[in-house]
Parts: C-alpha cells; structure tokens; sequence
C-alpha cells in the first residue's frame, strides 16, 4: 500500500509493536477517539485537543493519513473547507480505541476514589457529539 510503512522481519514477532508504532504519538490515540464520532475540521479537532499545538497536531494528522488511518478532504470552496476522517482501515481501530477508553476511565476512577471517582472520570470524558449514534 502506498504510503503506509512497511516494516521488516523483526517486526513479524510482535504485532503489537506494530500497532503501537501506528498510533503511538502523543496525540494520535486522541485524535482516532475523536474522530470515531464522525469526521472533524481542524479547528473542531484543535478544541478537542487543547493542549496540542497547531503544528504538533498537523503532524499527528499527516502521520495518520500517511498510514491510511485518517482521510483528508479538501472541499473547492472559497474559503477552502478541509476535514479529516477515520478511514475504513482506522474504523477497524474503534475496538483498540474504545477498550483504552474503557480501561482508562476505569482507571481514573480508581486513583480518584469510588463512585464519586467515576462520575469525576465520567466528567473528564469528552462528550460524544450529538451527531453520533
């Protein structure tokens, strides 16, 4: 497949490396979640990630187009429209992305203490979009 990374022999020993080096990026695993929901023009994902800069997620967003997970669509109008999207290769990751999620909530439940810890978790969450079913 053209312009997804190949990788070597050593590779074939340890496929979760593999998908680790797919979405490993300090705001790739973000970006996949968010875009789970349904596509998102760069401004909506900019205010989804807040603490990303423009240019660090430009290139997360490059990284996973490059590997065939994110599809960009540049709309011909003036101003020019531009969206990004899971591709059916990064819909296959809504499982991986999901069960982080899981695991994550969880988690932060557990380090802030009980039921009241959970709802605070519930609370860190984003808000899935009114869009998504």
């Amino acid at each position: 497949m053209a312009g997804h990374k190949t990788y070597d022999r050593r590779f074939a020993a340890c496929p979760v490396e593999v998908t680790l080096d797919l979405i490993d990026g300090k705001w790739k695993g973000v970006v996949l979640y968010h875009l789970g929901n349904g596509p998102l023009r760069f401004n909506e994902l900019r205010r989804v990630t807040p603490n990303t800069t423009q240019r660090m997620l430009t290139k997360q967003l490059r990284e996973l187009e490059a590997d065939g997970l994110v599809i960009r669509t540049v709309y011909p109008e003036i101003p020019p429209r531009v969206d990004y999207r899971l591709s059916p290769r990064g819909e296959t990751l809504q499982p991986i992305i999901a069960a982080l999620k899981a695991w994550g909530t969880q988690h932060l439940a557990e380090m802030l203490g009980g039921a009241e810890g959970q709802e605070a978790a519930a609370e860190t969450l984003p808000r899935r979009r009114a869009s998504a079913a």
